[in-house]
């Protein structure tokens, strides 16, 4: 019921056309009842008449049953059609308030769920959803509507016999009830496991270079069999309490027919029903029975749909980690000055990543900070833009704490250059503008100057409009780099984050990139998480960062002098430890 209070909402901005179909279906379900309805009558009145009287009076009647079913067909039309696009509509809204939930998650809740679960709840669930949103209320409307008016139409022919039938719908109900708790379930379980079969083909076809190169062709095809034979044991279990409600119900169903012919046949003989009636009565079972029918096989398709909103419903409550405060305001002016106030930080409660970091750095100044993998470098840099937000202290950009602004204003002013750059499935100028959207040619041309970037732009047969491919495969590290760093020229911010941004590099590229990086970091704040501490000599500041905090800082030459753990560092890579 609680699922149901919250599905019901989403049918308010199609008011019109949700009463209208109710309104259609009644139309249809009443013209079906109408039918035998009329024969009975015309059985004791207009066919008792002569030859000419009922001969005369036949036109009328064709025209008022063509008027009828013509009604009849329009309803069909609009319940159909009408029907179905309030549930794409009802869909589509949906998808979209998923999507946007989604989007508002920070890093946190991505690093514990997968893509393909998520594509999966995105696409199949609300494929269900939405068949459920049309199909649920007509399908019940028309079968209340058809299987209450047959009931009261076959307690006015006879009720002893209609209170016979009823007794085996009681029964009908009760066993399709307990099944339904058990079927339930099962399409719940159906769900986890249809992700579970996203999730690894995403997870393979996402690392299709390296299954390749390292002949992992077996173990993906094992991890996707386990994947897909689980689903394959989740839906058997689902068919076989499928088969037994089905089963189960055809019994029920045959019961009435049985029940029809013993006590109907019991009651002609007694003289309590006319063969005639009994006729009628057989006419108006098979209206009682297509609706019974129809919520029978509507039960799969209700469990289906309930599953789906279930888990989307799951998501929608589950509140974003990161939001802008009530008093939040918008970050207009930002000259660079940086400021880290007693920071801790810990993903987990029990494991503590940074812990007492006090940094400061001046606006415009180039800070580097080095030390071992899993140190917190990248975490302490993913403060600053909100990723996370510390567990403890705060992150104040020029005074102003990070938290005390919107998201959207406080991210305009940082741009990043990653390791593992992403491009679009686009073209080379959708990947730069996307660094500013609605910027002119002209400065997505100076932005790919700016990037060292013409060159090899101007060697392509379609230049700015050539396709990078999915992820960007059909360019080189370095060219992907470059396309990186020409977008943040294109936004052009005041603070600066590069995150190891040569370290996947050869040599020859690292050195152009770092060109390109060292005239983008001009006039700029800059955060440069270093792994070659080549590329960080010349930083204003190098802070040695490790479980423990930061344990060192100082010039290069400063740090060299003192002989700690930078210069330790700094002697392996020369390889003269």
């Amino acid at each position: 019921m609680k699922l149901i209070k919250r599905f019901i909402p989403y049918y308010k901005p199609y008011k019109k056309v949700f009463i209208l179909d109710l309104i259609c279906a009644s139309l249809l379900s009443l013209i079906d009842l109408a039918f035998p309805q009329l024969l009975r009558f015309l059985q004791a009145t207009l066919f008792k008449e002569a030859a000419a009287v009922i001969l005369a009076r036949l036109g009328m009647l064709t025209a008022l049953l063509l008027i009828m079913y013509g009604i009849r067909t329009f309803c069909k039309w609009y319940v159909t059609y009408q029907g179905h696009m309030m549930g794409a509509r009802i869909e589509s809204q949906m998808r979209q308030e998923l999507f946007d939930r989604f989007e508002a998650f920070s890093f946190s809740y991505y690093d514990s769920h997968n893509t393909g679960e998520m594509m999966s709840k995105l696409v199949s669930d609300l494929f269900d959803i939405s068949e459920l949103a049309h199909h649920g209320p007509e399908n019940i409307f028309i079968s209340v509507v058809k299987i209450l008016g047959s009931f009261v139409l076959l307690l006015r022919i006879n009720t002893a016999l209609t209170l016979c039938l009823g007794a085996v719908v009681i029964c009908m109900l009760i066993f399709s009830i307990s099944q339904n708790k058990r079927m339930r379930a099962t399409f719940s379980d159906n769900r986890r496991k249809i992700a579970g079969i996203n999730s690894a083909l995403q997870d393979t076809l996402g690392g299709i270079r390296v299954v390749k190169s390292f002949t992992g062709e077996e173990v993906e095809q094992k991890k996707f069999t386990r994947s897909n034979l689980a689903f394959l044991d989740s839906k058997r279990e689902n068919y076989r309490q499928f088969a037994f409600f089905h089963a189960g119900n055809n019994f029920f169903e045959g019961l009435m027919f049985i029940t029809i012919i013993a006590a109907g046949g019991a009651f002609l003989a007694t003289g309590r029903i006319t063969g005639e009636d009994l006729a009628i009565y057989a006419l108006y079972i098979n209206i009682f029975i297509n609706p019974v029918n129809v919520l029978v096989e509507f039960t799969e398709q209700l469990q289906k749909g309930m599953a789906g909103f279930e888990r989307f419903a799951e998501v929608m409550e589950t509140m974003p980690e990161i939001t802008d405060s009530p008093d939040a305001f918008p970050l207009t002016e930002v000259t660079g000055v940086i400021d880290y106030e007693n920071v801790c930080f810990s993903y987990e409660k029990e494991e503590t990543v940074l812990k007492d970091i006090n940094l400061h750095l001046d606006a415009g100044k180039n800070v580097a900070i080095v030390g071992p993998s899993g140190g917190g470098k990248t975490t302490l840099c993913s403060l600053l833009p909100r990723f996370y937000d510390v567990t403890a202290g705060s992150v104040r950009i020029d005074g102003t704490d990070v938290r005390q602004v919107t998201q959207k204003s406080l991210r305009s002013f940082i741009g990043i250059v990653q390791q593992d750059v992403y491009l679009f499935n686009g073209t080379i100028r959708e990947n730069i503008a996307y660094g500013k959207p609605g910027a002119s040619d002209e400065e997505i041309f100076e932005a790919a100057a700016n990037a060292d970037l013409l060159e090899f732009i101007e060697k392509l047969p379609e230049g700015f409009e050539t396709q990078v491919g999915e992820r960007g495969a059909r360019l080189s590290g370095g060219q992907k780099q470059r396309i990186a760093i020409a977008r943040v020229f294109l936004k052009n911010p005041p603070i600066l984050i590069l995150d190891e941004a040569t370290s996947a590099l050869d040599n020859e590229s690292e050195r152009y990139i770092q060109e390109s990086l060292d005239k983008l970091s001009v006039g700029r704040t800059t955060l440069t998480i270093a792994h070659r501490l080549s590329t960080i000599l010349g930083a204003d500041e190098i802070i040695v960062l490790d479980e423990d905090g930061i344990r060192e800082r100082g010039t290069h030459k400063e740090l060299i002098r003192r002989g700690g753990i930078y210069e330790k560092y700094y002697r392996m890579q020369l390889g003269k430890v």
